[in-house]
């Protein structure tokens, strides 16, 4: 008998850690485009050229098909709208994520904010806040920035 309640909570408690991996990788994933919706409505201008390169992130870089990625993004702004700020959001990519995995968020945020060809001031200083959020550098920073800028 007691053999048979070890098999079952040990069968019980396999389940619920492949359920718990695939919800935190889901959550995860929430959370990084969480963070880019945020950079591209910082400026309270949410445009068509910005949204066209977040879906297109979604789609190259995490291989969602168009309908998983419009889910996603609208997912990711509920959170933001429910959210108080962004470090629950970098908690779970900090957790998550190597130095190197987090320099590539840094590089695709860079992306959107040059969309329009510009960096405002909102942005600026977003993208400050998630450096020091992600526990990136300044140089860190700087090189993502650049290398977006001499791709681009």
């Amino acid at each position: 008998m007691l053999d048979i309640l070890k098999q079952f909570f040990n069968k019980a408690a396999k389940e619920s850690s492949r359920t718990d991996d695939r919800k935190s990788g889901h959550d995860i994933l929430v959370a990084t485009c969480a963070l880019f919706v945020e950079i591209a409505r910082i400026d309270e201008k949410f445009t068509r050229a910005e949204m066209k390169t977040l879906l297109s992130i979604l789609k190259e870089k995490y291989g969602l098909s168009p309908a998983h990625a419009d889910a996603l993004i609208e997912e990711a702004e509920k959170e933001l709208n429910k959210s108080v700020d962004l470090w629950q959001f970098a908690r779970l990519i900090n957790e998550n994520y190597s130095n190197q995995e987090k320099t590539e968020i840094i590089e695709t945020l860079w992306r959107i904010v040059y969309v329009d060809g510009k960096m405002d001031q909102y942005e600026h200083y977003l993208m400050n806040k998630l450096k020091n959020l992600l526990r990136l550098s300044h140089n860190q920073l700087i090189d993502a920035k650049l290398k977006v800028l001499r791709s681009g």
